[in-house]
């Protein structure tokens, strides 16, 4: 990733910006949204390494003086879906844990049945960073 971010160095512009938009690394809280309540139902054991690398490689470029930070900003971002929607959505994180994704899914297919209401949905919950980077010229 830190050679991805040198070849963006190097076609930007003078003073050109690099946006950097990316999940904060903690693990995503997930609940059900009953008629506007939600609950709570678990916390997502979803790998962070993905996230922990790529903040690495941006915190390299800083070091080695290709870009200074101008801005960063923390946000609440929150994915709602259907049920039928939140196993496909599961499947995109990589984990060996699968034993772990099956009893989450359980978890969240009993509250769905167990609750009563017209408008049920599942709401994932976990931040995003957005970091502004100027390019430095040397």
């Amino acid at each position: 990733m830190v050679h991805a971010l040198h070849e963006v160095h190097r076609v930007l512009k003078p003073d050109g910006l690099l946006l950097d938009l990316r999940p904060g690394a903690v693990h995503r809280r997930v609940g059900i949204e009953v008629d506007s309540q939600h609950k709570q139902l678990a916390i997502m054991t979803e790998s962070l390494t993905d996230d922990y690398a790529a903040n690495r490689a941006v915190a390299e470029i800083i070091r080695e003086g290709l870009f200074k930070i101008v801005s960063r900003i923390q946000f609440n971002c929150n994915r709602t879906m259907a049920l039928t929607d939140f196993s496909s959505w599961l499947a995109d994180f990589p984990t060996d844990r699968d034993a772990r994704q099956g009893r989450l899914i359980r978890i969240v297919e009993r509250a769905f049945e167990e609750v009563n209401g017209k408008r049920k949905k599942i709401v994932v919950k976990g931040p995003l960073i957005l970091k502004v980077l100027k390019k430095i010229v040397g």
